[in-house]
């Protein structure tokens, strides 16, 4: 009987050669490790088909989780922890870049102003000049330049109804043409306003270019007006229609030809002296005068106020003839330069939009500021230099 072969046991890998064990271990791990060839479920009928994730491992060089933090609303970051009087500095200045300083009793006046006479304009001020000046005044904390337009029977500009009337455009002073616009644009572009100030008003010395013609032509009131001492004024008589109307016309063609001005002031030149010879009463004449030209101004341009910087309304009816309480003006100021009566006249001012008074007097600069009564402050510089006058303000103050 023949002897049977002896069936191996197993799988046999012991009879498949090393070298083949190896390679095949090697191609198995290869394939596994393609991320496409993960996905053994493509080999499965797809109702039994899973999804093996993939993991990527977190880098080794950091194992400590890093928190998501949402952002904190401003309003609720803390002052870093540091000693105490650096946390109240950090807060001041904090608090200062948002909230503005409060006004100081200076600022709070609705107009800080000064007067320039039309002199200023003179020498051919360029326009570098003009608006450095500008800057300058605000600078000084002015926020309002009252500046001579008219004066001594003759505009500061060149005048269409000057050439027409009096056969001349403009006062002999040299000037650049546009020297008043340059000023409006450069204190608008600051903040500031400009009001055209009719120096003198209604009178004249012998010195106007505008004098022999003015006598020739009958317009001027017997007398000499010696209101104020060492000059000698002469009055145009505004009951007469021509004077009456070259006025107007002026005033009427100004707030044309510079519609961009904020306001035009008159002051106690806008007025007869009670000493005049006759002792004729002028009143009732000037009232209708300046009622008349301001209303043909106000047709003309809306937009301008019209003010005055007169006596109280009682010096100014019984010794001038001035009863502008009836002209029906935008805004009054009291002049109180005569320092004698100075109480007196603050009184009044506190009733009305303001007070204007001199260089010579800002020792009470101080206390007009502290006044919450003095609604403005204007000030004249009766020595001539603006420009030093509001280089003291704050000293003064």
């Amino acid at each position: 009987m023949s002897q049977k072969k002896k069936e191996p046991n197993g799988c046999g890998c012991l009879n498949i050669p090393f070298s083949v064990i190896i390679a095949v271990l090697g191609g198995g791990y290869w394939w596994f490790s393609q991320k496409g060839n993960l996905d053994i479920s493509k080999f499965l009928p797809k109702n039994e088909r899973i999804t093996i994730p993939i993991v990527t491992p977190a880098p080794t060089a950091s194992k400590i989780p890093i928190p998501t933090v949402s952002p904190t609303p401003a309003s609720t970051l803390s002052t870093p922890n540091l000693p105490v009087n650096n946390k109240e500095t950090i807060g001041k200045k904090i608090q200062n870049l948002k909230t503005p300083l409060p006004a100081t009793p200076w600022e709070k006046k609705v107009i800080r102003g000064i007067y320039i006479t039309r002199y200023q304009a003179t020498n051919n001020a360029d326009e570098q000049t003009i608006r450095q000046r500008v800057r300058y005044y605000r600078a000084q904390g002015i926020n309002t330049i009252i500046h001579g337009v008219w004066g001594n029977g003759c505009t500061m500009y060149k005048s269409e109804v000057m050439q027409q009337n009096l056969g001349y455009n403009s006062c002999p002073n040299q000037f650049q043409e546009q020297w008043l616009n340059w000023l409006i644009d450069e204190a608008h572009e600051q903040g500031m306003q400009v009001h055209a100030y009719f120096e003198k008003g209604i009178k004249i010395d012998q010195n106007s270019p505008i004098f022999d013609l003015a006598v020739a032509r009958k317009w001027i009131v017997p007398g000499v007006d010696k209101t104020y001492a060492g000059i000698d004024h002469y009055v145009l008589d505004v009951e007469n229609p021509q004077v009456a109307n070259l006025f107007k016309n002026i005033l009427v063609e100004f707030v044309k030809k510079y519609p961009n001005i904020d306001a035009v002031q008159w002051d106690d030149y806008l007025g007869y002296h009670a000493e005049l010879p006759g002792k004729v009463d002028r009143t009732a004449n000037l009232t209708k005068f300046v009622q008349e030209m301001t209303s043909s101004m106000k047709k003309a341009n809306s937009s301008v106020s019209f003010d005055i910087c007169h006596h109280n309304p009682y010096w100014a009816k019984r010794y001038f003839a001035a009863d502008w309480e009836k002209w029906g003006v935008d805004r009054v100021f009291i002049q109180a330069y005569n320092d004698n009566n100075f109480e007196e006249e603050l009184n009044y001012a506190q009733k009305y939009a303001g007070v204007a008074i001199t260089d010579g007097q800002l020792n009470r600069l101080r206390n007009l500021v502290n006044n919450p009564n003095i609604k403005s402050i204007l000030i004249f510089p009766f020595s001539g230099n603006p420009e030093k006058t509001a280089s003291s303000l704050k000293n003064s103050i």
